[in-house]
């Protein structure tokens, strides 16, 4: 274990791990992480054309924007260390290393904590961020496969999946303490907190349905049918409505959180759907189809794939800038 005290970010300068398109003015890139190649696609948003393949890491898997938006973070799990990339035009801006197996990252809403949970190491790492860099604060051995992250609102609780324990850890951020762990389902994946922070809607990968968690009594009150392998959410943005994708089935189903209820799906997809990306307008869900080496645009109104574009292996974590509210 790496020591706890050490810093791990500032001013390490550019990072020179490929050769990096220089985007023209204005333009917009949408980022893809190709896991199984160890590279970043970009493509050009308006054109929807690939513009640039390059070497990022091993098994890059992850991605956030930092709070103030300057920065997109990519994770590398196997690389163990976190690559800084523009976000408008995918241009490489530093390396921070000694970030030990970062599977899944995320920033609580307050902006104080940044999550990475280690999927190869049964273990979650919660560091302080100031704004500018990264230092440890604890380090949180859990059950096998930490997979996905949501936070409270009031960025006091961290509730992580425990993938290949079939359970669900909180953390409080607070004391720094695990609260608890509870059995969910079969291979928890993406989670996610209700507006009304009522409950936990989690995926079961390793089954069809969504549970709802009453996460105050630690007990599952619903299980709303959706796909086979239901995976991750994206909200639609409108603070009623979640897409979750359904990486078996390859539907995306469309999900109330007031009515805890499947509203409708979307089918057509190309093999392995998995994150999502939506526009600013609405109108256009990107998803990563990990199964097929491809990205597909989803017209919402009409639920119909309008296009698909080839990129790497194991295409996973998606971003662009101008994109619909995240809650």
């Amino acid at each position: 274990m790496r020591r706890i005290g050490q810093v791990v970010a500032g001013a390490l300068g550019a990072l020179a791990v490929g050769l990096v398109l220089s985007a023209p003015a204005r333009a917009e890139v949408v980022v893809v992480l190709n896991s199984g190649d160890a590279t970043v696609t970009l493509i050009d948003k308006d054109t929807q054309k690939v513009l640039e393949t390059f070497p990022v890491g091993k098994e890059p898997h992850h991605l956030i924007a930092t709070p103030d938006d300057k920065s997109l973070i990519v994770a590398n799990a196997v690389g163990n260390d976190l690559v800084f990339v523009d976000p408008v035009t995918g241009k490489v801006q530093q390396r921070v290393p000694n970030i030990d197996d970062p599977y899944q990252i995320g920033f609580s809403p307050d902006q104080k904590w940044f999550v990475a949970t280690g999927n190869r190491l049964d273990r979650v790492d919660v560091y302080r961020w100031d704004g500018h860099a990264l230092k440890i604060a604890k380090q949180f051995p859990l059950g096998r496969t930490p997979s996905h992250i949501a936070f409270t609102a009031d960025s006091k609780i961290a509730f992580i999946t425990l993938q290949d324990s079939n359970q669900i850890a909180a953390i409080d951020l607070t004391t720094m303490t695990v609260m608890w762990v509870m059995e969910a389902g079969s291979a928890p994946a993406g989670v996610w907190v209700t507006p009304d922070q009522k409950y936990l809607l989690v995926g079961m990968t390793g089954a069809d349905y969504v549970a709802v968690i009453d996460w105050h009594t630690r007990t599952v009150v619903k299980q709303i049918q959706t796909g086979k392998g239901a995976h991750n959410f994206r909200a639609v943005g409108d603070r009623r409505h979640l897409f979750l994708t359904n990486r078996v089935s390859g539907t995306i189903s469309i999900i109330d959180q007031q009515t805890l209820s499947k509203v409708g799906d979307i089918t057509g997809l190309p093999p392995g759907p998995d994150d999502m990306e939506l526009t600013a307008d609405g109108k256009t869900l990107w998803v990563s189809c990990r199964w097929s080496r491809s990205v597909a645009l989803v017209d919402v109104a009409t639920r119909k794939v309008v296009k698909t574009i080839r990129v790497g292996k194991s295409p996973h974590g998606i971003y662009f800038r101008t994109r619909a509210p995240l809650y």
